[in-house]
């Protein structure tokens, strides 16, 4: 994942009309990527404590984009952005970390 890369599908999804999804989806990768700081200012011990926890927001936010993805078709918008976004659960990981900083720019 890259910066011209996330932007773009952050775009796509920025342009659907389906609000309450996309705060869903924007929220959940707020909380992953929350998350995968603590994992990196976080001992070894605490890490295995909290793996469990980053795991589940890590697959919360997966199926949150499957559900964007899946509403948005069924509303006739287009959705090759989920294409885009992959199957890598790293790749889509660093999508929730880009989706937070480019929702923090925004917020300015």
């Amino acid at each position: 994942m890259d910066w011209e890369k996330a932007t773009r599908i952050a775009h796509a999804i920025g342009r659907s009309r389906l609000l309450v999804f996309r705060m869903t989806l924007f929220r959940k990768a707020a909380d992953y990527a929350h998350m995968r700081v603590e994992w990196q200012l976080s001992t070894p011990e605490e890490r295995l404590a909290m793996d469990p926890a980053r795991t589940e927001a890590h697959d919360t936010f997966i199926e949150a984009c499957d559900m964007m993805a899946r509403c948005m078709e069924d509303e006739k918008e287009d959705f090759s952005w989920r294409e885009e976004l992959g199957k890598d659960r790293k790749e889509i990981g660093d999508f929730a970390c880009y989706l937070h900083l480019i929702l923090g720019l925004v917020a300015r």
